[in-house]
């Protein structure tokens, strides 16, 4: 298994730095306030603390009234504008995202028309635009965060590249499930307690802690190879625990971002967890399918190719340390 999760984390490692743990969606809020005027809030994500390079596009017709007024915030940009749509107003209308197909960001759009029409939707860089039209039920609304929530896992490099290094000290499947349940149960506790506001961690020493979690397992993979034991390999479900707290702020961020409405957080929190188990369980069982085909298949990798997964999970775990570190340094000045 040493040697296939090694190449799988090589392949991680390929994705751009900006990719670890930088998949928070934008968000959009309309508000019809009066017939064919609206209050749109657009609230985008600052991605290693540069501005996420996406515009909206409202339909030519459509004229702005005041502003935009933008705030700036810790992890994001806030801009507030009231508009006007002649006629019918927005609905059947499209709302496009300039930019967003280069991106690997979503956006979650809320609509809330004066006929108690509600639209709710997360739009994918493979389509940047969305119609105001069809109302969309609570079912429509949970697949929209339940979405949200595997796209977080699966394109959080680092959280990843962490559930990779505990497989690496597992020495067998009982073991891999108490040590995976320990670090889903530790998320999940963060991850409600951040969403429903009880507590908040800054995202720049959150983010280094979360690399230095990753840095911690490469010497307890090498421990592993060597036949050496620590207390991290004895009990790696107690190691998970902990770091999964730390984790767990991590994908809250995915959802305390929006900024949603008190009445819509249990289902975005619900569907969004349920979102990044699918995900995370998504990984380890294709990651142990492939392990099972390689065994099967018997083959054989050279020593050097066999070192790969300590190098791999250690060096990027370092190198996302120190990036993270220098980033808070330079921002204290």
């Amino acid at each position: 298994m040493s040697v296939l999760l090694g190449i799988l984390a090589l392949v991680l490692t390929v994705a751009p730095g900006a990719w670890a743990h930088e998949s928070r969606p934008a968000y959009l809020e309309i508000n019809e306030t009066t017939a064919g005027r609206y209050d749109v809030l657009w609230r985008t994500p600052l991605l290693s603390g540069m501005r996420l390079p996406v515009t909206l596009r409202f339909p030519d017709e459509v004229r702005t009234v005041t502003g935009p007024v933008v705030r700036d915030l810790s992890d994001s940009l806030v801009e507030c504008r009231l508009i006007e749509a002649p006629g019918a107003g927005l609905a059947g209308q499209r709302v496009e995202f300039v930019g967003l197909q280069a991106t690997i960001t979503d956006v979650l759009v809320r609509v809330a028309l004066r006929d108690g029409r509600r639209v709710t939707a997360l739009v994918h860089p493979s389509q940047p635009w969305i119609e105001i039209a069809a109302v969309r039920g609570p079912l429509a609304r949970a697949l929209g965060y339940f979405t949200a929530g595997v796209h977080h896992i699966l394109l959080g490099v680092d959280h990843l590249l962490f559930v990779l290094g505990l497989l690496l000290i597992v020495k067998d499947r009982w073991t891999l499930a108490k040590t995976i349940s320990a670090f889903t149960l530790a998320h999940s506790i963060t991850l409600a307690v951040a969403t429903l506001g009880h507590a908040s961690a800054p995202a720049g020493p959150l983010n280094a802690a979360i690399a230095l979690s990753i840095l911690f397992l490469g010497p307890e993979i090498v421990r592993a190879w060597r036949g050496e034991t620590s207390f991290t390999l004895r009990h790696p479900w107690v190691v998970a625990f902990v770091f999964g707290l730390l984790h767990g702020f991590g994908f809250a961020s995915g959802l305390t971002t929006l900024g949603l409405p008190a009445g819509e957080i249990p289902l975005a929190l619900l569907m969004f967890n349920v979102g990044v188990e699918v995900g995370q369980l998504a990984f380890v069982v294709l990651i142990l399918l492939l392990e099972r085909a390689f065994r099967v298949l018997e083959v054989r990798w050279p020593r050097l190719v066999e070192r790969l997964p300590a190098y791999a999970v250690g060096s990027l775990g370092a190198f996302w340390t120190f990036q993270r570190i220098g980033s808070l340094l330079m921002g204290a000045r």
